[in-house]
């Protein structure tokens, strides 16, 4: 998958979320031009919660980490704002999948609208994500290596994803 600068940021904030929530980390991801596939790692020892909120689907994915942060860097020549997020709770508050996932989209998006006013982004109508999203509990090895390997091929299915652009010619 070839990243334009929206798909950039997006990794970018993606590989940002262990630096900010402590307690959390990341593995497989792929951003792909209509979704995003990514494996977030609650850890016990932080007495971080588990468990799906009211906006959740059953299977987005949980499990150890592979893809660290890029080396503290952020914002890989599109100038948006990199640091913190404004209005991160304490560190002390227990972060469940649904927290994690809000903030994901919610400074996902901010960025978006950012680069839209400042750097001419193309404006899409609607929203930047759909209000829900898919969690699936990693419970072994056997299924960790299935959904990894699901990321890792998702971009060689795109052709055939309903919203590829050639779609609509087959």
């Amino acid at each position: 998958m070839h990243l334009n600068v929206i798909g950039e940021m997006v990794r970018d904030v993606w590989n940002e979320i262990p630096a900010h929530y402590p307690g959390i980390d990341i593995d497989a991801s792929v951003v792909m031009p209509n979704h995003f596939h990514g494996i977030i790692i609650l850890r016990r020892e932080t007495e971080t919660a588990v468990g799906a909120g009211p906006r959740a689907c059953p299977f987005t994915v949980a499990g150890p980490r592979a893809c660290p942060p890029l080396n503290g860097t952020t914002n890989r020549g599109h100038d948006i704002p990199a640091g913190q997020p404004q209005g991160v709770a304490p560190t002390a508050k227990r972060l469940s999948l649904p927290d994690v996932v809000h903030r994901f989209k919610s400074l996902t998006t901010a960025r978006y609208r950012h680069g839209v006013k400042q750097y001419a982004w193309p404006d899409s109508p609607g929203h930047f994500w759909q209000p829900n999203y898919h969690e699936h509990i990693i419970r072994d090895d056997m299924d960790l290596n299935r959904i990894r390997d699901y990321i890792i091929n998702n971009p060689a299915q795109w052709d055939r994803d309903r919203f590829h652009v050639d779609a609509k010619r087959r």
